[in-house]
Parts: structure tokens; C-alpha cells; sequence
């Protein structure tokens, strides 16, 4: 067998692999949203308009709207990375662009962060929270625990509902809102693997054939 074709193999071989443990980091996408509007306007919130860099709709049906994922290049950067096929240990924010108005555009909410805190890891909440930097800059939203999640080498999915946070519950002037179901949310983005999918056993194979040659 030529060189060239043994290394080929070799390489098809590595870089199908995925080690345990292996990391990926979540490099575009969109988050989607499906607000309950009802029980917002029933606090006194109503939906007036988005931002022109909102896709709607969203895939949550023809109510919902996205927000693109930023990249690993913009500002703020998405810096969120997690294990392949556990999720967990994951770190860093899901960063976005865009805001959404209520109340004849008086009131914002925008450029959202989906961050986690394991205190708020609580009851049925996940621990990810969805947090507004613009305008109303404030914690809306805990995320509850995922009812589907995919982590893959290049996909991340995850598909939860979310719930008014204690924080979000005060700016309305009801403690009694916290918890309470207010829509759902998809998040669908792409991710690249961590550099160096070579696995050791590739490797030591491509320096047997590097031996052999000489």
C-alpha cells in the first residue's frame, strides 16, 4: 500500500473519532422563543414590536421569533463549551442580538445571555437562567430541565420551557409569579469540535507508517 493512501486512512479514521471527555464549543445558531402572551398581557406586559435583526417567526410555530447565536469572534462572544453527548461539565454564555418590546415600545428587553448558576439549580430549574443586557437588564427567565437535549460533536439542542425568575417577578411587582410557566424556548446551535480529533491510536499508527517508509 502507497503512503499517501495508508496516511488517508488513517486520518478518515482519526478524525471520526470522539473521544471521552472531549469538549465542543458552540460556534452559531438560534435560540427560539414561544412567549405565553396571554399571561403576560395578564401583568401587564404587551407585546409591541421586535427588533429588525429578530427572525420571525421562529421554528416554534408563528408566534414564536429566534435570535442568531453570536459567534466565537463577536462581541459579546459566545464562550459556552460542553462535554460531547453528556453536556455536563459545560461552561461559559450563550450569547445573542436582538430585543423584544412591550407596551407600545416602551419597555425593552434584549441582546440575551444564557448563563448558569447552580444555586438556581433549584425545584425543577436547571440552573440555566436567560438574562436581559439591554434595557430592562435583568434576570427574566430560569430555564427548567430540558424535556429533549442533544450534545454532539457539531449540534447542540435543547428544548425547555421557561419560568418567570424571582428577579423578573419583582420588576412586576408579584413575588408570586416566580415559577410560573411563560412559554418555551429552543435552542439549536452549531458547534465545532476541541482542535486535535487525531486519536492517540491514529497517531501511533501514522508513526508506524512514517517508520516503515524510511
Amino acid at each position: 500500500m502507497k503512503l499517501s493512501l495508508l496516511l488517508a486512512a488513517v486520518l478518515i479514521v482519526g478524525s471520526g473519532s470522539t473521544a471521552v471527555g472531549q469538549q465542543a464549543f458552540v460556534t452559531g445558531g438560534q435560540t427560539n422563543v414561544l412567549l405565553d402572551t396571554a399571561t403576560l398581557s395578564s401583568v401587564g406586559l404587551d407585546l409591541s414590536s421586535v427588533s429588525s435583526d429578530v427572525i420571525v417567526p421562529g421554528d416554534l410555530g408563528a408566534d414564536s421569533v429566534a435570535f442568531d447565536i453570536n459567534a466565537r469572534t463577536e462581541t459579546p462572544a459566545t464562550s459556552f463549551a460542553y462535554e460531547v453527548f453528556a453536556l455536563a461539565p459545560f461552561s461559559g454564555s450563550i450569547e445573542h442580538q436582538g430585543s423584544v418590546f412591550f407596551n407600545s415600545d416602551t419597555i425593552e428587553v434584549g441582546d440575551f445571555s444564557i448563563g448558569y448558576d447552580a444555586t438556581r439549580a433549584t425545584g425543577s430549574n436547571s440552573g440555566f437562567f436567560v438574562e436581559s443586557t439591554v434595557g430592562l437588564a435583568a434576570i427574566l427567565f430560569d430555564v427548567e430541565t430540558p424535556t429533549a437535549l442533544t450534545a454532539t460533536a457539531d449540534t447542540l439542542s435543547i428544548e425547555a420551557n421557561l419560568l418567570v425568575s424571582a428577579e423578573f417577578a419583582g420588576v412586576l411587582g408579584d413575588a408570586g409569579l416566580t415559577g410560573a410557566d411563560v412559554g418555551d424556548t429552543l435552542v439549536a446551535a452549531t458547534a465545532v469540535p476541541e482542535p486535535g480529533s487525531l486519536s492517540v491510536l491514529s497517531l501511533a499508527a501514522l508513526g508506524l507508517v512514517v517508520r516503515r517508509r524510511r
